[in-house]
């Protein structure tokens, strides 16, 4: 029994260093390292084609020159290849969208959310109808604008105001107005 006991005492004596390390830890360790280091190479390449390419980078934000649109005057641009309509608004159109009661709208949107401060005159939206998604008319010369002197949907008929506000038809809220700022006073960048 005395011989058993020496010898068991004896291998673990050579198992462990001077400083107490076993080898079998040594091998636990270089076994965990092993794992973290092929975990991290299968989920790096995984985790990186999520990114967006350069192509969907490029279409994340577009620049709209306004200077050219003069008063009554819409243009369209593509913002994520959707629509976008930009329309300089005379004062008139301004008078009659500030003359318009917010509780009277189906979405309650005055004209200043709508647009930027300093800039009541320029409304950005997207030329999209929010029941749909058609496109709507009235920001080409000569198109329907529909009965409120803004825009008309011609799939469902819903008619939006010079704001892009809902103002009869299906279409349950207004023209999305995407996120913009001024660069310049006559660049906007859209996104």
């Amino acid at each position: 029994m005395a011989d058993t006991t020496g010898t068991a005492t004896s291998d673990m004596v050579a198992d462990t260093g001077a400083d107490g390390i076993r080898r079998r830890d040594f091998i636990n360790i270089a076994a965990i390292s092993a794992a973290g280091v092929g975990g991290v190479g299968v989920v790096l390449p995984l985790v990186s084609q999520m990114s967006p390419s350069a192509d969907v980078l490029a279409e994340s934000s577009t620049e709209v020159d306004v200077s050219a649109i003069q008063p009554g005057q819409a243009i369209k641009a593509v913002f994520r290849k959707q629509p976008l309509f930009v329309r300089r608004l005379t004062q008139k159109e301004i008078d009659e969208a500030n003359a318009v009661s917010a509780g009277d709208l189906r979405d309650a949107e005055t004209l200043a959310e709508r647009t930027k401060e300093g800039h009541q005159d320029l409304l950005v939206t997207m030329g999209v109808c929010t029941h749909l998604g058609c496109v709507p008319l009235g920001a080409a010369e000569g198109e329907n604008k529909g009965e409120f002197g803004g825009y008309f949907c011609p799939c469902h008929g819903s008619h939006y105001d010079t704001a892009g506000r809902i103002r009869k038809g299906p279409a349950p809220t207004n023209l999305l107005v995407p996120e913009y700022a001024f660069t310049s006073d006559t660049v906007i960048k859209v996104g």
